[in-house]
């Protein structure tokens, strides 16, 4: 029985054969034939000259019988060079330009500072006796409110309070709170210094992301926390936060990089220390949006 491949027009099997092999060097995939200079030679007028476009440069140095192929550094002849075309960005992981939650002022009065302290007193004793989110209410040690500097310059924005928050009350002092002390010493602050709040003031079962209901319930909390305070830069740790705050579902790959606006409080995006603690290798990226915070904020 006759192969499929015995059936083919010799005509037929070079047209095709031209065709794959400009469309590789449209790509810009090396095709490397027997390095003599006259299989080169051969091989470069047979199929990518009859192939390609009447209008278009080909990619392929020709390499005539005086001038055999240079070896390559590793000190082994490879063909004719084939130029690869530089690659297109791909816009999906370009950051977008900045954008503003909201570009009102915040509502009413900045507050002198015993004020605020007092406002942000009454306003966890409401939290602490909220029961809107049913199963958190249940599980809970105790409401996590935040607390910090009510004067402060930063307010660190998180996702929810976890196992150690929960059983103290206290924001960011777990595992992933020691690394962010250290990104916040490294931008010549102390924690004293600064403002930490969470996107809700519970602990989800075993350590889950809270869920949209969840984040719509604590919504009026950290709003109102954040209009007290009237921070000038607010770091938002990981894709919770900044999806809430920013109400956006971009990623955090393209929120970071840029400041954002919500009400009068520049808004920086940049990856949670819970993550950086998995993965390490993204430690560069936060360090480079933090470089960014400190220059705008006159302490680099």
């Amino acid at each position: 029985m006759t192969s499929p491949e015995n059936d083919l027009d010799p005509g037929e099997t070079h047209e095709a054969a031209g065709e794959l092999l400009a469309h590789l060097q449209r790509v810009g995939v090396r095709f490397i034939p027997q390095p003599k200079a006259e299989s080169v030679e051969s091989w470069n007028s047979r199929w990518i000259q009859d192939a390609a476009p009447a209008d278009s440069q080909p990619a392929v140095a020709a390499t005539s019988p005086q001038s055999p192929p240079q070896p390559s550094a590793a000190g082994s002849s490879i063909g004719p060079e084939v130029k690869t075309p530089p690659r297109a960005p791909d816009s999906r992981l370009q950051p977008v330009e900045s954008f503003s939650a909201s570009d009102d002022p915040y509502p009413g009065t900045s507050l002198p500072i015993a004020e605020r302290e007092n406002q942000l007193a009454n306003l966890a004793s409401v939290v602490a006796g909220c029961t809107e989110c049913t199963l958190l209410a249940k599980c809970r040690t105790q409401t996590v409110f935040g607390e910090g500097n009510p004067a402060a310059r930063f307010a660190f924005f998180g996702e929810a309070p976890g196992a150690d928050e929960d059983r103290l009350g206290r924001p960011f002092i777990g595992r992933a709170g020691q690394l962010l002390d250290k990104m916040v010493q490294a931008c010549k602050l102390q924690r004293e210094d600064i403002y930490l709040l969470n996107t809700v003031k519970c602990r989800p079962p075993e350590n889950r992301n809270p869920d949209p209901t969840e984040l719509a319930n604590c919504r009026e909390y950290f709003e109102q926390q954040l209009q007290i305070l009237r921070p000038e830069y607010i770091v938002c740790l990981g894709a919770v936060s900044a999806h809430s705050l920013l109400k956006t579902k971009l990623s955090i790959g393209r929120l970071r990089q840029r400041f954002h606006q919500y009400h009068e409080s520049k808004v920086l995006v940049i990856y949670h220390p819970a993550y950086l603690l998995r993965n390490p290798d993204a430690k560069k990226a936060a360090w480079a949006d933090l470089q960014m915070l400190m220059r705008d904020a006159g302490l680099a």
